[in-house]
């Protein structure tokens, strides 16, 4: 098993238990564990993810979860 803290931001804030804001969520998952499966044991649709950040630095679903990885989570956003 590995342990990995999670941090959700904007709109992806739902797929988050209820928690203080910027408390980030600390999840033990099976060895082996990609990024992409994370997400979807969080309920994240892949169209509402924008950018996946693993110890800052940008990567894709394939990425392979290690012991004590800090992720952060990204929507979309828009303006104008």
């Amino acid at each position: 098993m590995i342990r990995v803290e999670v941090r959700l931001y904007a709109t992806l804030r739902k797929y988050a238990p209820p928690a203080p804001p910027g408390t980030p969520l600390s999840l033990e998952l099976p060895a082996g564990t990609r990024l992409g499966e994370l997400l979807s044991r969080l309920g994240i649709p892949p169209e509402e993810l924008k950018t996946a950040f693993v110890n800052n630095r940008r990567q894709e679903e394939d990425y392979l979860l290690r012991d004590g990885d800090r992720i952060a989570l990204f929507p979309p956003v828009a303006g104008g």
